[in-house]
């Protein structure tokens, strides 16, 4: 009997296979190499946004009724940290480890006096305040007119029935070590969305009373 032995055959790849499959794997190293710079760039860029919005631009969200209507309720503003403040910005500082939103009205150096019907003068000046819908002499329990002494602030808020802020002895000035930033952008509602100035504040002011 005879027995034939049987031969398999194995079947090699092609030229082409082989130039396919080595075109295949660099392709791959390179997706990779790149995916991975790639995400350390937006891992570096997403540190980088958070230390920014941390220490310089902190995003903050409203809350009250306050500042009403130039602010409103659950509306996101971003703050800039500065120690350069004007009379009529907006201002943010601490007080008793909270973070309150008030307008500046007196710098160092002014003398203000609230009249019993809410009217605000400002070195026996009247005021011009756009910004505000009704006036109210609201939470008062100081005595005009009051001198704003150096390094210090005269704030309100512009809800001034509402408002807790200077005119309560609780409150007073705010010491020029309180203030954290000044408000300048509102990022939400995107309706809104825009820088926050005098001119934007009278606008609105005007539109709502429209």
């Amino acid at each position: 009997m005879i027995f034939k032995k049987k031969v398999n055959y194995t079947n090699f790849p092609s030229p082409g296979q082989v130039e396919k499959a080595i075109s295949k794997e660099k392709y791959s190293r390179k997706y990779k190499k790149v995916l991975k710079s790639t995400l350390s760039s937006l891992i570096v860029v997403a540190a980088i946004a958070v230390l920014i919005a941390t220490l310089a631009m902190p995003v903050l969200q409203i809350q009250g009724s306050s500042m009403e209507p130039t602010l409103n309720d659950e509306e996101i503003v971003v703050l800039v940290k500065t120690s350069n403040l004007k009379r009529g910005q907006l201002c943010c500082f601490s007080y008793q480890n909270k973070l309150l939103i008030k307008r500046i009205i007196g710098v160092p150096g002014d003398t203000i006096t609230i009249d019993d019907e809410g009217f605000v003068y400002v070195n026996d000046e009247l005021l011009d305040e756009p910004y505000i819908l009704d006036r109210a002499l609201g939470e008062c329990d100081i005595t005009f007119p009051v001198r704003v002494s150096e390094n210090h602030y005269f704030i309100l808020g512009d809800h001034r029935s509402t408002s807790i802020d200077s005119r309560c002895s609780a409150v007073g000035l705010v010491n020029s070590e309180q203030i954290v930033g000044k408000i300048f952008f509102r990022i939400w509602p995107f309706e809104t969305m825009g820088t926050i100035d005098h001119y934007n504040n009278q606008q609105k002011s005007e539109d709502k009373a429209e």
